[in-house]
């Protein structure tokens, strides 16, 4: 049974894996940005370097396919940023996993830096069940609902921000569009927005772990089916990231961008 430690500090609960597996996914994505720059040549340039300017590109041109180029060229490091961290971390919980087996021998509270991740009743209960227990220090960031929704809820208030101080009269005006009536609609709109984008991320990647383990467990015979279901892994998590990435530029256009042709 893999449990993930979670703590409780001013009784708020902490997912340790998850926190690990964050800062492990911003540290790539540092590295791999500074490593893009580290060389910078016009007439040699490295691998990386080229390989970066393709991601900018890409990255740019999804920006422009949503907005005016005039303003898109403002939102391509926001762009850049959301698809690297969210497809290093869709990536992340693939290779290899890091668990923890707590001794059957093991009596009292189960804890992590003087943290309790389990308390003494909980174990007492699992040994008297004969249930195993084994902590998860492992996983994608995005496997974790906590982590999308963090996410989404941080892309929305952006999204709100940017219309309120780029296009206040149109983006307020939205709302009661195209007639008063509409107003509940619009905002039932606004607040399904986080709902979707947190959800689709969170449950592709979080189904994919899911399978993993499954896989896992059918020992040598799932050697093959693994093999195949890690390639086609990356592939749900590069389209993931581009998806996130995608909607949160269509959603700042939306809220940003005043069409004077519609008027």
């Amino acid at each position: 049974m893999h449990l993930f430690p979670v703590v409780e500090i001013a009784g708020l609960p902490f997912d340790l894996s998850s926190i690990i597996a964050i800062l492990v996914s911003s540290i790539i994505v540092f590295a791999l940005a500074r490593a893009a720059v580290s060389n910078l040549s016009v007439t040699h340039p490295t691998k990386m370097q080229n390989f970066m300017e393709w991601v900018i590109e890409f990255v740019h041109n999804t920006v422009a396919s949503t907005m005016p180029l005039e303003k898109a060229k403002r939102y391509i490091s926001l762009g850049m940023t959301l698809i690297m961290f969210i497809f290093v971390s869709n990536l992340l919980g693939l290779p290899f996993g890091l668990v923890w087996e707590v001794p059957e021998s093991h009596h009292g509270a189960v804890t992590v830096f003087g943290l309790e991740i389990l308390s003494e009743a909980d174990l007492a209960a699992m040994h008297a069940a004969h249930e195993h227990a084994a902590f998860a220090f492992w996983k994608s960031p995005t496997a974790d609902i906590a982590v999308t929704a963090g996410l989404a809820i941080t892309v929305i208030f952006l999204v709100h921000f940017l219309g309120l101080r780029d296009n206040a009269k149109h983006y307020l005006k939205h709302y009661f569009e195209p007639f008063p009536i509409f107003f509940p609609l619009n905002i039932l709109k606004e607040l399904a927005k986080p709902l979707t984008l947190a959800l689709r991320l969170y449950a592709n990647i979080f189904a994919g772990e899911v399978l993993i383990s499954t896989i896992l467990m059918m020992g040598w015979i799932g050697i093959p089916l693994m093999a195949a279901w890690q390639g086609f892994s990356i592939f749900v998590g590069a389209i993931q990231a581009f998806l996130f990435t995608i909607l949160t530029m269509v959603y700042i256009s939306q809220a940003t961008v005043h069409d004077e042709s519609a008027h």
